[in-house]
């Protein structure tokens, strides 16, 4: 089964950071991204641009409504992303738990749902 975690960390953090702190950062994320990778279980994965690129839209009376910034506010944003794949949600949480983001912000694990595909019936 698939699992996204969700990797929520407050957006200015990296900037309060050393650049030594910074390398150990990303020397932290490249091992546990190749770990991912030699268990076999990654499928994706991505860093989020700043908060300040974000664009929400949404429904108005049936006409969209476009606002500059993201969704929420709050003090830690969505920073990125993996994409997983694990037998169950124990395992999930065992990788969440691992990755350096659990470590300066908050981990979430949902699993994907995957609806099935139905094919058109041919009269």
């Amino acid at each position: 089964m698939q699992y996204l975690l969700m990797i929520y960390s407050e957006e200015n953090g990296w900037s309060k950071m050393t650049d030594s702190e910074r390398q150990q950062g990303v020397a932290a994320y490249h091992a546990y991204t190749e770990s991912l990778n030699k268990a076999q279980v990654l499928v994706g994965a991505n860093r989020l641009q700043p908060t300040s690129t974000a664009t929400t839209v949404r429904l108005v009376d049936g006409k969209p409504q476009v606002l500059d910034g993201p969704y929420s506010d709050s003090k830690e944003q969505l920073a990125g992303y993996y994409l997983i794949d694990a037998p169950n949600l124990d395992s999930a949480i065992a990788w969440a738990s691992r990755c350096p983001g659990a470590g300066h912000g908050i981990m979430e694990v949902r699993p994907v749902w995957t609806a099935p595909y139905e094919a058109p019936s041919v009269k």
